[in-house]
């Protein structure tokens, strides 16, 4: 284990959830930001997303 000395100073019963929890945190802000900052994010989770447009086919277009 590359950090063995940091657990005699923070008890893994303390470290481990103050970790996990700031993961948490960090992954609920980026997501946050996300939604309020864009607005495709928006569209896309209320289910409004744009349709791909095709192009016209040619009739004239021989196989």
């Amino acid at each position: 284990m590359i950090y063995s000395k940091m657990w005699l100073v923070v008890k893994p019963s303390v470290g481990i959830p103050v970790f996990i929890a700031a993961v948490a945190i960090a992954s609920f802000s980026v997501h946050l930001a996300l939604t309020l900052n864009t607005t495709w994010v928006k569209n896309f989770l209320n289910g409004s997303a744009k349709v791909a447009v095709m192009a016209p086919v040619d009739a004239a277009v021989k196989t």
